[in-house]
């Protein structure tokens, strides 16, 4: 039996029960797309529900203010897929008048959607064959057919898609996208997948040339960036604080933080009292032990000091509506551990 037939046979026995795959309307297809990029079914799940309550339609979505948005979406990283969420909606209403494009090419305009979800959506919804690629097809076909060229890589990502359009069953490729998805995350899973059951074992080349562990190949990522933040939590004797909105267009666009001051090493006390006015009554660092916040990128050694004061200028705000505000996770941990 040829892979496509597999996949499908396989899938119809196996697929998860999934909100999003109960309807071919496009907003919830898009919107559980969006949301699962970066992210695993099990994380995603309860934001995808939360927005679905929030926003049933395009509409609503499009009518929401951006913090709104942020603060909905808080907790699953990669903040620009938050952003683009909203602008996209927004402009499916404002210029499409809330229809989104039937095809391919059309929904590869939009704003944060590239060939995965565009390929997601074109053969879900309208029947276009146009195979999907992602994590999870990479693996399959790298293991199942023996293909060592990195997945990163420009010519990996042309070859995988050309391998991946070639299979796709055209009379049904919603199920077929689907299914290969869902058997890269459930059954060819990347550490210690069950290949005793696998229904494609017989030729799998990976799995006859015991090369599980070694496909699919990725060119190394360089070494992420180190970088030292300390966040000045200021507290004055009427309960006030100061959140800043994190401006251009670097990481947690948007999204609202404590007055930072980043430097090159870890600062001591001195050097950090050095920096600040001297109109406080009391600093103390919150965590001895510095906290290392990882992102794909970057490395955050980071730091809250907490400063008291007698009073806030104006642009202080209650430490009550803290929660309020859209903020990063590594904040929000705080937050939660300081209790104010």
């Amino acid at each position: 039996m040829h892979i496509t037939k597999i996949l499908t046979s396989w899938y119809s026995d196996n697929k998860r029960d999934l909100p999003w795959r109960n309807t071919k309307n496009p907003y919830f297809i898009w919107l559980s797309e969006i949301i699962l990029q970066q992210t695993q079914v099990k994380q995603g799940l309860p934001y995808y529900e939360a927005f679905v309550k929030q926003y049933p339609t395009i509409f609503q979505l499009a009518e929401a203010h951006e913090e709104q948005v942020l603060k909905l979406w808080q907790g699953l990283g990669y903040y620009s897929r938050a952003r683009n969420l909203h602008a996209t909606a927004k402009f499916i209403v404002d210029e499409l008048n809330g229809e989104f494009p039937q095809n391919y090419n059309g929904l590869l305009q939009l704003k944060g959607v590239g060939d995965y979800t565009a390929s997601a959506i074109a053969s879900i919804c309208y029947g276009e064959p146009t195979a999907v690629v992602d994590g999870n097809v990479y693996r399959v076909l790298a293991r199942y057919y023996g293909i060592y060229t990195p997945i990163n890589s420009t010519q990996g990502k042309k070859e995988f898609k050309a391998l991946a359009q070639e299979i796709i069953d055209r009379k049904n490729p919603a199920d077929f996208n689907q299914a290969i998805m869902e058997f890269g995350a459930t059954q060819c899973k990347p550490n210690n997948p069950n290949c005793t059951i696998c229904p494609l074992q017989k030729k799998c080349y990976a799995y006859h040339k015991d090369e599980i562990k070694s496909l699919p190949q990725k060119i190394k990522a360089s070494k992420p960036v180190k970088r030292h933040l300390n966040y000045i939590v200021y507290v004055s004797n009427n309960n006030e604080t100061i959140l800043e909105k994190r401006k251009g267009k670097g990481i947690w666009e948007n999204l609202y933080q404590f007055p930072l001051i980043e430097s090159e090493k870890e600062l001591s006390y001195q050097e950090l009292k050095n920096k600040l006015s001297n109109n406080y009554e009391d600093i103390h660092l919150f965590n001895d032990q510095v906290i290392v916040h990882k992102l794909s990128h970057q490395h955050l050694y980071t730091r809250f000091w907490i400063v008291r004061v007698n009073s806030l200028h104006k642009d202080g705000i209650s430490v009550s509506e803290i929660d309020e505000y859209a903020t990063p996770v590594l904040i929000k941990n705080f937050i939660d551990a300081f209790k104010f």
